[in-house]
């Protein structure tokens, strides 16, 4: 008799050997997004799952944790010595768990945060009305300089009215770190404004962590008092996030995470993070880095030519902005996701700095490159997948035009798999099925 009924979950199985097809067939330029490694993938499927270890290494509220504390160590020393840290607290679910669980820490309710403009690049957890951010704390906003325009220095962020509103507002907390802004973010400005007034300084290091881990973005680790970010984007772990600290914050922190915010953690997720972090030691991945940051500028340098506006022009990082207002004001961000989805690019409308638009329609499309650099692009390839875009956008209304370029980016996809041949099964159905 089995252990299990009904073990081989066909019908489950075959949605998602749906979804290994999809990423094998089509494009990914989801700046949030990357391929996890099969060691990644093989670890996120651990027995690991099994254990119930609520607590932290040695201070658990449960037996039998003598190997999943060696996994968590080996998480928090593997992070320490990737980004310089002097605490890591690797059991946030999310970025957004890691962000709530650094506020938790830091503040008190009620006590006023800056961070970035929610429509000009910073995230849900930056203080939007709907998350819990926002209920909890009082957030008030900084922007970039000049938005929606193409004056020099513009659409970046705006230091003279982030030290004004600091002075004005007095805020117990001021946050760096975007999820839709295309430049380097240096954190020693922040550091001298928070200081200036008296403030704390976390840094959200979600999109980033990776180029920062590869040496291709300056590093706010040892600048700010906080820094978060999450494990599967520019990283290419596992869907999760990390919280490092200063040591002074280290036992707030800890103690925010478990058992302010979360219970048990994930030590199969905790795994799987470990492995990124080694991962993202090696000198490829150095090498991986560059190459995500000279696509992200090939490809913006190839829209330009091709017409498309790039917000604050250009790019230094994975991502890009694209201003679809000047090439064709009637199209919006959501009609050019859904036109490029339909051809096989996947990337996602985004409100643009000055955008009327709402945030469910936009003006603007958002691109990053650090998924399809993982498959082998490079240059020569985001020159072709530029020209594409540009022509699938003009010829929307036409389908036979439209199956013309499907047809182009298929072939595009066929070359560079992220899971072919027997991992494919794998990326489907673990490691049971090498």
């Amino acid at each position: 008799m089995s252990r299990w009924p009904d073990s081989n979950d066909s019908e489950l199985f075959s949605i998602i050997s749906k979804e290994v097809a999809r990423q094998n067939t089509s494009l990914q330029f989801i700046a949030s997004e990357n391929f996890a490694s099969p060691t990644v993938l093989a670890l996120a499927s651990s027995v690991l799952t099994n254990k119930y270890s609520e607590g932290y290494p040695s201070k658990r509220y449960y037996g039998g944790n003598q190997v999943v504390d060696q996994v968590e160590v080996l998480a928090q020393e593997r992070a320490r010595s990737l980004f310089g840290a002097q605490h890591a607290n690797v059991q946030p679910h999310s970025g957004a768990n890691a962000n709530m669980g650094a506020y938790l820490a830091l503040l008190e309710p009620g006590d006023t945060v800056m961070a970035m403009r929610l429509d000009q690049g910073g995230h849900l957890t930056h203080g939007s009305p709907v998350n819990a951010s926002s209920k909890m704390y009082r957030f008030v906003a900084y922007g970039v300089r000049d938005a929606g325009k193409s004056t020099e220095g513009a659409e970046r962020i705006d230091f003279d009215e982030l030290r004004a509103i600091a002075k004005a507002e007095r805020p117990k907390l001021i946050v760096a770190g975007a999820t839709a802004y295309p430049r380097i973010i240096d954190p020693k400005p922040f550091r001298e404004i928070a200081d200036e007034v008296g403030a704390l300084f976390m840094f959200d290091a979600a999109h980033v962590a990776g180029l920062i881990a590869g040496g291709v973005h300056p590093s706010p680790v040892g600048i700010a008092d906080v820094v978060t970010f999450t494990t599967h984007k520019t990283l290419r772990g596992p869907r999760s996030g990390v919280i490092l600290a200063k040591q002074e914050y280290a036992q707030a922190v800890d103690k925010a995470i478990f058992p302010g915010l979360q219970g048990g953690p994930l030590e199969h997720i905790i795994a799987a993070k470990a492995a990124a972090f080694r991962e993202a030691s090696a000198p490829e991945f150095a090498s991986y880095a560059q190459s995500v940051v000279e696509n992200a500028r090939s490809l913006g340098l190839a829209l330009a030519e091709r017409g498309l506006r790039l917000v604050s022009g250009g790019t230094d990082n994975h991502l890009l902005l694209v201003d679809l207002r000047d090439f064709d004001s009637e199209l919006t961000g959501k009609q050019a996701q859904e036109t490029l989805e339909a051809i096989g690019i996947v990337c996602n409308r985004n409100q643009i700095p000055g955008d009327e638009r709402s945030a469910f329609v936009t003006s603007g499309l958002r691109l990053g490159t650090a998924a399809e650099t993982t498959c082998g692009m490079g240059k020569d390839e985001m020159t072709q997948v530029a020209d594409i875009i540009v022509r699938a956008l003009k010829e929307r209304g036409r389908a036979d035009e439209l199956e013309k370029l499907g047809k182009l980016v298929s072939d595009l996809a066929r070359m560079f798999q992220p899971y072919s041949g027997e991992l494919a099964k794998f990326g489907a159905f673990g490691i049971d099925s090498l």
